[in-house]
Order: structure tokens, then C-alpha cells, then sequence
């Protein structure tokens, strides 16, 4: 018989430490049971599925902005969360309070003991989303398709980000392997939407779509004249799935598709942290911080993005903080950023996570590509006072020489720590 029972907040974070905070166990049979014994095989709310690779997390915030232009009770769960797990959870752009979980949380646990981290947290939104009267659950999927515990929710629309080549150790050694495990998430007749792909990932959409009856719509990025919230061109892509994703949904809730002034204040007003944030008047223990420029970037496709970015805004970084997981294929992403920042300091902090890449490694492969322009600094806070301390390049503007930050959304789960106040939609800078 199951004796775990909560009675504050606390006690669900150390349920979930307990669980492991990287432990996968890949199936769908304790979701598919606990979702039963809670009466959410259906749930009560429209629900999109947001897949991929490089811009889930982007395209869930495009999409829910997007509802909550057009007055959409709107609820969002992500992953992974930065300092707290109520990050995770958020309706109309707010996070819903851990400290009102509790009666939810034991209802989960009482169903589903033996749920794992992400599984427990995907029930518990689930759960929450239907209590909180939520119309529309964007919903993002964790690192897979077929075995991912959101696969276990029935959604009404899938919308799938690029598909590149990441978690090989988990989904497969190659692209078409990484491919068919997302699409394998395509389980009924319902449309789904995907951004441009690589011809390999657009084969496994084509094929799974074609076995279940789903039409398939490849959206088109975005113009370059449409105001976006999140910076950077490759957002175009991301946004422009959103709107073709929330175009199929809004008959379902009785509206026009073509309310072009609600998508342009719901395209414009989307917010994530995380993603080409740029951050000016930041303090760190009242130390007055330069501009910064945080962005998750950890694989080749995302840091390719990053430098286009840097190059289209005419960005010249003083200093960056890098670093990331040692079971990512680091290495290519790594030397791509450092080729593209000649003469620019590198501040690697060590990263207070099981998975981190050793900083001295990280800082041997950069000083192999250029001597001396790294070093391994001791946490991520020393690592900004050290790249605080960089000037900028002679004739650039502080504005346009920022400190860039990136290499793993744990690298800003670590700043965010100490800036939290940037994680939310009025941070500073924005």
C-alpha cells in the first residue's frame, strides 16, 4: 500500500528529488494507469503536443501567447525548469504556486506511485490544468516521441520543431533513428503541424502521419516584417509553426483564423527566458552586471543559430561563460562558438549538476583552438564577475558588446539562481 502523502511543497520537491532528476524509464504504462485512475484518459481541455529537437520551447511560448491574445485560458508546461519546479507550470503566463499543489500532488502519487520525475510532474499538470478551468494545455514534450510521458495525454494537435541530432545515447545513433522515435508519437488521426525539416526527419513525419490517418501540414517561417517577442531569425521558423498550429485550433473554440491583430499581439508579446535573452541593468550582489545575451544553445544546430544571431544584430561579446553536459555530442557546438569569437575570453564555470562536462576539459579543447583564451572559473557567479570585469572591444559600444552565456539551459539554470527575477516576462532588459 502506498503511505507517500504531502502536506506542503517541500515534501513534493523531495518526493521528486527521490525520484531522480534524470532517470528515465521508457514505457507508458504507469502514465497510461495514473492518467486512468484519475479520470484524465480524455481530459477536459484542447491539448498541443509541441515536439522536436531545436525550439519546443520556443514554439509552446509562441503558441500560448498566441491563445492568450484571443482570451484563451491558457496552460503551459515545460521542461526542464531553471530554479524552481513551478516554472514548469503556468497558466496565462504566470506560474502556478508550488504551495498549491499539494492536494493534487497527493492524488498523483496516491495513482502513481512509482512515476518517474517527469512523469509525476506530467500527470501533476494534467491534474492542475483541469482544475484550474484551463482551455488549452500547450503541452512540451522531454527529450523523445514514442515512450515521452506526454505521449500519454491525448492531444488534439502535435506541432513538431526541427528534428536534429541530440540524446543519440537514448533515442539512436542517427538522425533517421532520433526521427522515427518523435514521430512515433503521431498515435491518432489528430493534425499535426511541423516547422521545415531535414529531408530524413520529413520521411518519418510523411510515413507515421500516413499509417495513422493525421494530415500533415509543413508550416512556413514567418516574414522578416512580423514583430516577434524572442529574437533571432531562426524564431521565424518557430513562429511560424505556432501560427499554423493555433489556425488549426481556432475553430475549436468558435474563432476566426484570420484575426491578424490578435496573432500580431500574441506573436509579438511571446516570452521565454533563455533564448536569445538579452539582459541590461542586471545586478549581482549589488555589483552592477554589463549587458548579457543568455541563450540555451548545446547542440550544432542551436549554436549555429546563436551565431547568426550574432552576426545579423552586429553582436561582438567581451566575455563568454560556457558550459554544458558531458553526455551531449559538446564538442562540434563547442569549437563552432569559439571559431566564430577570435580574441574573446572564455570563463568556464564548474557546473553543480551530475552530467556537467569537466571544466578542464572544456577549457583544454578551446586552448587547443586558440592558447590561452580560456580558464576554468569556480562557479557560475565568479565566472560573471571575471567576464564583468572584460572591457569591450575597442570602437564597440558596452550595448553592442555583451557577455554571452551559453552552452546548456543548466549552465542558466546556475545564473538564474543568483538573477532569478530574469525568468519572468518583465525581467529587466526586456
Amino acid at each position: 500500500m502506498n503511505s507517500i502523502s504531502f502536506s506542503s511543497c517541500a515534501d513534493i520537491l523531495r518526493h521528486l528529488d527521490g525520484r531522480g532528476f534524470f532517470h528515465m524509464d521508457l514505457s507508458l504504462g504507469r502514465m497510461n494507469d495514473a492518467l486512468k485512475a484519475l479520470g484524465l484518459t480524455r481530459p477536459p481541455f484542447v491539448a498541443a503536443q509541441v515536439l522536436g529537437t531545436n525550439g519546443k520551447g520556443s514554439t509552446a511560448a509562441f503558441l500560448s501567447s498566441l491563445a492568450r491574445a484571443h482570451g484563451i485560458r491558457t496552460g503551459l508546461y515545460t521542461s526542464p525548469h531553471f530554479v524552481r519546479p513551478d516554472e514548469r507550470l503556468r497558466i496565462n503566463g504566470r506560474p502556478l504556486p508550488c504551495a498549491s499543489w499539494v492536494d493534487a500532488a497527493n492524488e498523483v502519487v496516491r495513482c502513481g506511485p512509482d512515476l518517474t520525475y517527469f512523469e509525476f510532474l506530467t500527470v501533476l499538470a494534467a491534474l492542475l490544468f483541469a482544475r484550474e478551468g484551463v482551455e488549452l494545455a500547450v503541452v512540451e514534450a522531454g527529450l523523445g516521441g514514442r515512450y515521452d510521458a506526454t505521449t500519454a495525454l491525448e492531444a488534439d494537435v502535435l506541432a513538431y520543431a526541427p528534428i536534429a541530432k541530440d540524446h543519440a545515447a537514448v533515442l539512436g545513433p542517427t538522425l533517421r533513428h532520433i526521427a522515427a522515435d518523435k514521430a512515433a508519437a503521431i498515435r491518432s488521426s489528430a493534425p499535426v503541424c511541423s516547422a521545415p525539416q531535414f529531408a530524413v526527419a520529413a520521411e518519418e513525419l510523411r510515413a507515421a502521419a500516413a499509417r495513422r490517418g493525421a494530415p500533415l501540414l509543413f508550416a512556413s517561417p514567418l516574414g522578416a516584417d512580423a514583430p516577434l517577442g524572442l529574437a533571432g531569425s531562426h524564431q521565424r521558423v518557430n513562429a511560424g509553426l505556432a501560427l499554423a498550429v493555433w489556425k488549426t485550433l481556432a475553430p475549436r473554440f468558435g474563432m476566426s483564423p484570420d484575426d491578424v491583430e490578435a496573432q500580431g499581439r500574441g506573436l509579438a508579446s511571446a516570452f521565454i527566458p533563455g533564448r536569445l535573452q538579452r539582459v541590461e541593468g542586471a545586478c549581482l550582489s549589488g555589483t552592477a552586471l554589463p549587458p548579457l545575451l543568455l541563450d540555451g544553445a548545446h547542440n550544432a544546430h542551436g549554436m549555429q543559430a546563436l551565431v547568426r544571431y550574432l552576426q545579423e544584430e552586429n553582436l561582438r561579446p567581451r566575455a563568454v561563460l560556457y558550459s554544458c553536459l558531458g553526455d551531449k555530442e559538446w564538442q562540434p557546438a563547442a569549437a563552432l562558438l569559439h571559431r566564430q569569437t577570435p580574441g574573446v575570453p572564455f570563463f568556464v564555470p564548474g557546473l553543480h549538476n551530475e552530467r556537467a562536462a569537466d571544466a578542464s576539459e572544456i577549457v583544454r579543447l578551446f586552448n587547443a583552438l586558440a592558447p590561452d583564451t580560456a580558464r576554468v572559473a569556480e562557479d557560475v557567479a565568479a565566472a560573471l564577475r571575471l567576464a564583468a570585469a572584460v572591457s569591450p572591444p575597442d570602437g564597440v559600444a558596452p550595448a553592442r558588446a555583451p557577455v554571452l552565456v551559453c552552452g546548456s539551459l543548466y549552465l542558466l539554470s546556475e545564473l538564474y539562481a543568483f538573477l532569478p527575477e530574469l525568468l519572468e516576462e518583465d525581467a529587466p532588459g526586456r
